[in-house]
């Protein structure tokens, strides 16, 4: 903290965060040293104000067929600057001008799920997560693109076949399915035996 001039019995205090308790204390000092604190002063909370930290980390995707699972870190408590905290969530499909915009009234939530049956599998959608609190709408978080919840594989593996490895053991080996939009990341096969 800055010296004040001894004649001087009052002082502002600047860069304080909103809507945070402080207590103050003051020392003396002259030529010799500093004294000792004053008693700290009554509890004071700033005034609330909006929030101005976006969330951070806005990411997303999995899920099931015809489902947006939109993620984020929630904003800490020191920065949520105001009763009334919550996130809004805006999407739109790559490409799209129009906004869906969905409200989300819990402190704690870092995840929103958009379901809606005309999603087609692996769409990829422009994503910013913002903040509000009482006082009004604050900061959006930076686009990030987040791609819709896959469907189950539409196509079978061709070219199954068998060898024989031993009495006890076969080998069966068949082509991959290439991943495309319809059939998505194939995470593993089931060999299932006749």
């Amino acid at each position: 903290p800055e010296v004040i001039n001894g004649r001087t019995h009052k002082a502002t205090v600047v860069d304080l965060s909103p809507w945070v308790e402080y207590e103050f204390r003051v020392v003396a000092s002259n030529s010799v040293g500093i004294g000792e604190p004053s008693r700290p002063s009554a509890l004071l909370k700033t005034k609330a104000a909006v929030p101005v930290v976006a969330p951070t980390n806005v990411s997303g995707g999995g899920g099931s067929r015809s489902e947006l699972v939109i993620t984020w870190e929630p904003v800490p408590e020191e920065l949520q600057n105001g009763e009334g905290f919550g996130y809004i969530v805006m999407f739109r499909p790559l490409g799209s001008t129009t906004w869906t915009k969905a409200v989300v009234a819990s402190v704690e939530a870092s995840k929103y799920v958009y379901r809606n049956e005309s999603i087609t599998p692996l769409s990829p959608f422009e994503v910013k997560v913002g903040v509000y609190n009482n006082e009004g709408e604050g900061t959006l978080s930076s686009i990030s693109i987040v791609y819709s919840g896959e469907d189950e594989p539409q196509i079978a593996p061709a070219g199954a076949s068998a060898l024989s490895v031993s009495a006890a053991e076969v080998e069966v080996s068949w082509q991959p399915i290439a991943w495309n939009r319809h059939t998505g990341r194939v995470l593993g096969y089931e060999v299932r035996q006749l």
